[in-house]
């Protein structure tokens, strides 16, 4: 039996049922990571010593019954932008190269308290600031599908890791479809859930007003799975929302009858790849086969959200980015004369092209002159998106399309040419922008054999919506294992 080729919640029953131990299940990741890491780089750091600790204790608390949950004794990664306490953590950035924290993410505690082993850190786009895993430190990142093409960004290392089966499944974040995009590449599930619903303690920021961590996995029971546990209201994160419908593993019911589907005419148009457009609407003539009310509407000023977010999430960046000066953590350049020259060649040594781009922007857009024209039209775009999906939300349960407008590109494609790179998130940057949930899931290969994703979009606090829809089209197709995760 080959563990990894369970979903989260199938292995977590074999170790409660006492078929197979916490401690096999965390060597048999161990071994997958070993064994698969020279094709694919999907991991900074991978904390054996510690995850073997803690799966001998993971296990007693199973066999005493103090541990019930779904996930308990399963091994899981979690994106290198979330910090663990005594664990390497770097944004996958020079200037982070040492960065050891003294606290973990309130995301993070909550599976380690549900029994979950937490065995390393995933790559990522140096400070989440990409779409491919290509602009981290520490090397670029390669799909389990096709190692000569992306996995996707900037989540790409959790999404690489689950679809290669080196780990059940796993955390990423989320800023302008950080999870989706990369999900929808490698052929895997992913989450991003409404803005404030999972706490951004300890995830080191990008753009705060944009951020949220949400599940990576194979399938929609573990995503939901996973969500219900790190679900949480959080003290000490200020934008953290109390609820009392996280209960999302009620929603995994096959059924969409009468539920209302609206596809944007505008996520159909040019720039749209034909294999893509063909798998996305034969997955929504499945569910209107099964019940729903599947129709095309326009989602105005679509057109707009690109240049909002990059504009509101670089000016952000710019903002939460100025910590690291070299002073109290991180990087300092070797040979300066001054605490501004200090600051000057740490920041231009430890910093990536594409991040120091982006701050360059951010300081742009927020200097005076520039402050009204730019940053706070973006603010006002923003909010206009948001009435648009308000009003589109009056009529529909659910919005259908794609992720992305390509299946994954080839290595080196996208950052020789920033501005495609940065139009391929027209899809899923206005769910940030108005800090809805969506999730992608497989929905087919292209003719390349690569992966293509489908995206579902809920209102605020309507993850139950999107999960059912979800689940429902899951029903009707079977898991694809990529070929890494078949070697």
């Amino acid at each position: 039996m080959d563990l990894l080729s369970l979903t989260a919640v199938e292995l977590g029953k074999k170790i409660k049922a006492g078929e197979v131990t916490t401690e096999e299940a965390v060597r048999t990741s161990l071994a997958a990571i070993e064994a698969k890491e020279p094709q694919i780089n999907s991991f900074v750091t991978v904390d054996k010593e510690n995850a073997l600790k803690k799966a001998a204790q993971v296990q007693k608390q199973i066999e005493d019954g103090t541990l019930t949950g779904p996930l308990a004794g399963v091994p899981v990664a979690v994106k290198d932008n979330l910090c663990t306490k005594g664990v390497l953590t770097t944004c996958s950035s020079k200037i982070l190269f040492n960065f050891i924290p003294t606290y973990t993410a309130e995301a993070v505690c909550n599976l380690e308290k549900a029994g979950a082993v937490v065995i390393g850190k995933t790559n990522m786009d140096e400070f989440a600031m990409g779409s491919t895993t290509e602009t981290s430190a520490y090397g670029v990142t390669r799909n389990p599908w096709n190692t000569a093409h992306v996995p996707g960004g900037s989540s790409g290392g959790s999404c690489a890791a689950v679809a290669a089966e080196e780990i059940c499944c796993a955390l990423g974040s989320d800023t302008g479809g950080s999870i989706r995009q990369p999900s929808s590449f490698c052929g895997v599930t992913g989450i991003k859930p409404t803005y404030g619903t999972v706490s951004r303690y300890g995830l080191i920021a990008y753009g705060s007003s944009l951020d949220q961590i949400g599940p990576v996995a194979k399938d929609v029971t573990d995503c939901a799975a996973i969500l219900e546990i790190i679900s949480s209201h959080d003290k000490k994160d200020s934008t953290s929302i109390k609820r009392d419908d996280t209960d999302f593993t009620a929603a995994l019911v096959d059924d969409v009858k009468g539920m209302k589907i609206g596809i944007p005419k505008d996520y159909l148009g040019s720039g749209l790849d034909d294999e893509v457009k063909e798998a996305v609407l034969k997955a929504a003539k499945v569910l209107e086969e099964k019940g729903a009310m599947v129709e095309e509407f326009d989602l105005s000023l679509v057109e707009y959200a690109i240049p909002a977010y990059y504009v509101i999430a670089a000016a952000e960046a710019s903002s939460n980015l100025e910590r690291f000066d070299g002073v109290k953590y991180g990087y300092r350049a070797k040979d300066y004369e001054g605490l501004h020259d200090m600051y000057k060649k740490s920041r231009s040594q430890g910093f990536g092209a594409e991040v120091k781009r982006r701050i360059m922007l951010g300081s742009f857009v927020l200097s005076s002159g520039y402050y009204d024209a730019y940053y706070l039209k973006a603010l006002r775009t923003k909010a206009l998106i948001k009435q648009a999906f308000d009003k589109a939300f009056a009529k529909y349960d659910v919005i259908l399309g794609p992720v992305a407008p390509t299946t994954a590109p080839k290595l080196g494609e996208s950052l020789c040419d920033p501005l495609k790179m940065y139009l391929g998130d027209i899809y899923t940057v206005s769910v940030n922008l108005a800090g809805l949930p969506g999730i992608s899931l497989p929905c087919g290969l292209d003719s390349q054999g690569l992966p293509i994703g489908l995206q579902l979009i809920g209102d605020c606090f309507q993850e139950k919506k999107i999960i059912r829809t979800a689940f429902a089209y899951e029903q009707t197709r079977h898991y694809h294992h990529s070929p890494l995760a078949e070697a």
